[in-house]
Parts: structure tokens; sequence; C-alpha cells
């Protein structure tokens, strides 16, 4: 099992990096990102306290952590520039905050961050068929999510993303232990939406595919 959005209590989760990590591992994840929510505001302050620190908290719990950014409610004018300062501060991971339909989200959110190149769309809502496309040929991968709420478009999601090409992962943008769902449920979840066992099997891939880019 990988997650690639979760958050501590540096934004608005409820637990810090290392437990967060222990919990799940103990739950039988072998790789997460932790990407709390960041904007201009506080993007180099978020990664000068995991830089380097996932490593060590991730060795010791037998997994790979990887530091990042949810960037949330950002303008998308400003999404491009707030991606590469995430990156100069060392950023192994970026997901967009996308526009979810139970948020007031800014329209064009979801355009600016695939134009940005970010790793992950997290929740993109009622993503238009054109973004999707893009999506596809700049290799941004759309999430499908176990998360009350922002699940309600997941169907979508999984139609226009395999009419399209674009990629697929599952996460569960937890915020608290009872966030980071089992593997069987994860699957119950993408069954769901339309996914099928094969596609399902390939989102996984494509998680694994993104911490293996990370870590190098």
């Amino acid at each position: 099992m990988i997650d690639l959005h979760t958050h501590t209590f540096f934004s608005d989760g409820g637990l810090g990096p290392a437990e967060l990590v222990r919990r799940a591992s103990v739950a039988g994840y072998r790789a997460m990102a932790i990407t709390d929510h960041a904007d201009q505001s506080n993007i180099a302050w978020l990664l000068s306290k995991l830089v380097g620190v996932v490593d060590e908290i991730g060795a010791a719990n037998n997994m790979q952590v990887l530091a990042g950014v949810e960037l949330t409610h950002v303008p998308p004018r400003l999404i491009a520039a707030a991606a590469k300062s995430a990156r100069d501060h060392g950023a192994e991971l970026i997901v967009v905050h996308g526009e979810t339909i139970v948020e007031p989200v800014m329209e064009g959110t979801n355009r600016a961050a695939i134009e940005a190149g970010v790793d992950i769309l997290s929740h993109p809502g009622l993503i238009s068929a054109e973004d999707v496309q893009l999506a596809a040929e700049k290799g941004v991968c759309l999430e499908i999510t176990t998360r009350k709420g922002h699940s309600l478009t997941n169907g979508h999601v999984v139609n226009l993303a395999l009419q399209y090409g674009a990629k697929l992962v599952i996460d569960n943008d937890a915020h608290a232990p009872g966030d980071l769902v089992s593997p069987e449920m994860s699957r119950m979840v993408a069954l769901g939406a339309g996914m099928t066992e094969e596609q399902i099997r390939q989102a996984r891939k494509n998680s694994e595919e993104l911490v293996k880019k990370a870590k190098g």
C-alpha cells in the first residue's frame, strides 16, 4: 500500500510525522508522502521540518517516506511559481489541491496545476475533458481519493482518465489515524468508481513509479 497524500499537525492533520509514519507502517503501508497544505507563506517552513527527517523516520519503520506539499487554494496564476519554490526547497513530491466540489477552490486551478507539471492533481472534482487530455500529455497523475466529500466525483475522474489515457493514483488524503484505510478498502473505493482490477494495479504501479522517481 502506498499513500502519496497525507497531512500532519504541521497543517490540519492530527498527528506528528513520526506517529503518522509509524501508524501507516503498522497498517501495512510500505511507502507514503507527507504533503501538508502549503501556499507562498509556508512552503519553506514546511519543507524545513521534513526534508531529511522523513528519511530517518522512514528507515526506522522500514518504509520510504517522501517530503512533499499540497499546494492548497493557491491562486492559479501563482501555482507554477509555488511549485518551483517547493522544488527549490527540497520537495520530493508536489500535489495540488484540485477543484473538489466540496470546497471553494478557484476555477482554473486544475489547468494551472497541470500546466505547471506537478506530480499529482488531487481530487480534481468535475475536471474537464480538455484538462484530462492535457494531464495525459504532461504525465500528471489524477487522484482517486478515499476521503469523504472529495470522493463524490471519483467516477467522473475515472471515466475521463480512462477515455483519454491519463494516469491515476489512489490516495487517502489522510488527516487522522482512521483515514489510513486498508488496501482492501482502497480497492473497493476504486471499484466503486468504475475501475477494473487491472486498472487498480496500474494505479498502484503509478504510485510506485512516483516514489522511485523521487528517491532516484
